[in-house]
């Protein structure tokens, strides 16, 4: 599941396994231990153990008592998740129940187990860290409960870090640590959440600034972890000049005991050593709500199944590796295991729990060098053709083109000699039309996809068979074709959509798209403001309009990083002076980007932009029509 998935208030209870009632109220806690539960499918027992506090389980953790195995999934919940489920604990709600597997010594050594995440950080610590667990003592494994326990754990021992708006994503600086802190002077302001706690991820620097400001007391939640005693909480108080403030030490007190006194961690603990029994009451527990996908689900099957690789980090590996690419995409493990499905041969792709056999699961594995080799050379093509996050509308579209790469066994080489240029503009094309084509990529994937594979194996091996592949398409209702309406959608696509940069590429191919280049504006939007509008003698009743075409189309073009430097916010005709010293380059240039006649003032904008998305209307009606 992606970081952006949605996800309840609180967090989730176990399954369908039953738990005992935990008080609404802080204060001592009791509760009648039922007897052991017996899964009728797996014959495997299940029973409930006493509760115990979250410093206990924080403990198990950081002495590996406690660990994930491989088929848990990552840690996705976001910061104001972690702040939900702290809230949660002090206002007394229950917070679920926890299901553990019990390990004997003799069986760690037989799978995979990875550590819980403590300083998160979106830039390069969001994977668990691996394990490598001695056979001399055993280990607890978290089946279920692995979110909320990381999350106390980040909250309580450590930090997290996300990317800050408006910063690049390979800027390490833009990835601030910041830790969870509450507000020990007032309570939260009336939300819709219901949240009546201040918890919120500060850095140290922002959490002194607001205290010291009087904006309240910002206290590090961490301290409450290693204070031993509630006696400590009345020093700490007295030493951030707190003594006497009355919710500040309520506040306080409760948090410790949240931490330290209270049994809030219940849980069932599964003592079956049948690997097959574990999994199957992973996958009921686990599938029973929207909170993991069957991709998910998937990984941890195959992690548990195969047998010479390790499924988690090979495929997490491969997606970083892939994202890596050029100036960066942001693929999921959800395409990487389409990917393998389909790459595979497999007859169903969907995910599904029935195609998630032991048959399956290990033709997957088997195959897996090739997958991520044709995989590697479909997403170095993408990025040959300009094609990164910011511009591929998506993702899917590349496994085609890796489905292609495999039958052909296609290498790096593929991409740059000469005698393949023209099996490389098919696919180029291919890919801009189906982009520009609009919903190919999107309801009833699996079924389109089924079809291109099998007009791949039919056609394939006599280069990419574009003409195969839209029949394949058409046989889903969704064929190639542009009627008007469509056209005159595509010359209506506003600057930041990503129609923009396959309309412009197809449009204008003389850019060099394995350079750094940019969608520029022709006419510069500084140039465009009111006041400059105005001043040029721009009738007021026209700025709207001359505003609305500014970010369309006909206004944009494809800039190498360079020119685009030293046209900043030049007028066109204006940098084309300066860029080019003769008259025939300067004409060479307005002819290679279809610009006609520039304006040299504002007041020329409108009769350019009309002239040029006539100029364009045509031009892309002959390239989709040919």
């Amino acid at each position: 599941m992606a970081l952006g998935a949605r996800s309840p208030r609180l967090p989730r209870q176990v399954g369908h396994l039953p738990y005992p009632t935990i008080p609404l109220t802080a204060g001592p806690s009791f509760s009648i231990r039922p007897p052991p539960i017996r899964c009728l499918t797996t014959g495997a027992c299940v029973s409930f153990q006493t509760p115990i506090t979250i410093h206990q389980a924080l403990s198990r953790i950081q002495a590996r008592d406690y660990v994930l195995p491989a088929i848990q999934r990552e840690f996705v919940w976001r910061q104001p998740q972690i702040c939900a489920l702290f809230d949660s604990l002090m206002q007394g709600y229950p917070i679920g129940a926890f299901l553990f597997w019990k390990i004997k010594p003799e069986n760690c050594g037989d799978f995979v187990f990875y550590g819980f995440l403590r300083n998160y950080s979106q830039y390069d610590a969001y994977h668990c860290p691996k394990l490598d667990l001695p056979t001399t003592r055993g280990a607890t494994a978290i089946l279920d409960g692995q979110q909320r326990l990381t999350a106390l754990n980040i909250g309580l021992r450590g930090s997290h870090a996300v990317k800050e708006p408006r910063k690049r994503w390979s800027n390490p600086a833009a990835y601030k640590k910041r830790l969870l802190h509450l507000n020990l002077r007032a309570p939260a302001q009336v939300n819709e959440q219901g949240m009546k706690f201040d918890f919120r991820f500060l850095t140290s620097k922002r959490a002194g600034e607001l205290t010291s400001s009087g904006e309240g007391a910002w206290f590090p939640v961490s301290e409450v972890y290693d204070a031993s005693s509630v006696n400590q909480v009345f020093k700490i108080l007295r030493t951030l000049g707190l003594g006497n403030d009355e919710y500040a030490g309520d506040t306080l007190v409760r948090l410790w005991q949240v931490v330290h006194s209270d049994g809030l961690i219940p849980f069932f603990e599964v003592t079956s050593q049948d690997i097959d029994k574990v999994l199957n009451i992973f996958i009921r527990v686990n599938s029973g709500g929207t909170q993991l996908s069957y991709s998910d689900l998937l990984l941890s099957i195959a992690t548990a199944q195969w047998r010479h690789l390790d499924a988690r980090e090979a495929i997490h590996g491969l997606v970083d590796e892939l994202n890596d690419t050029r100036f960066g995409f942001s693929f999921s493990k959800d395409l990487v295991l389409k990917a393998g499905l389909l790459l595979s041969d497999l007859p169903q792709i969907g995910f599904k729990v029935a195609n998630f056999n032991a048959h399956n699961m290990a033709v997957l594995e088997r195959n897996w060098q090739m997958v991520s080799d044709a995989l590697r050379v479909a997403v170095g093509l993408l990025a040959d053709f300009g094609f990164s996050d910011r511009t591929l509308m998506a993702d899917s579209v590349v496994l085609p083109i890796a489905y292609y790469a495999h039958m052909n066994q296609l290498t790096d080489s593929y991409r740059t000699l000469v005698k393949h240029s023209a099996d490389r503009d098919a696919i180029r094309d291919w890919v801009h039309r189906t982009m520009l084509r609009g919903g190919v990529w999107g309801s009833g994937l699996d079924g389109v996809l089924l079809a291109l594979r099998r007009a791949l194996q039919k056609k394939g091996k006599d280069g990419f068979p574009v003409k195969h592949l839209n029949k394949g398409l058409a046989s889903r209702g969704k064929p190639i074709q542009f009627p008007d309406e469509r056209v005159e959608h595509l010359l209506d696509s506003k600057y930041g959509s990503k129609l923009t940069f396959p309309l412009l590429a197809m449009l204008y191919p003389g850019v060099d798209l394995r350079n750094t280049f940019h969608v520029d504006h022709v006419v510069p939007r500084g140039k465009l403001t009111p006041t400059r509008l105005k001043k040029a003698g721009v009738p007021q009743d026209d700025h709207e309009t001359v505003r609305l075409h500014m970010n369309r189309l006909a206004n944009l073009q494809l800039l190498e990083g360079e020119e685009n430097k030293s046209k900043s916010a030049k007028m066109p005709a204006k940098w084309l002076e300066t860029r080019f010293k003769s008259d025939a380059d300067r004409a060479a240039y307005r002819e290679r980007h279809d610009l006609g006649v520039l304006p040299s003032g504002v007041e020329g904008f409108e009769a350019f932009y009309k002239a040029r998305r006539a100029r364009m209307k045509e031009r892309l009606t002959g390239i989709l029509h040919p």
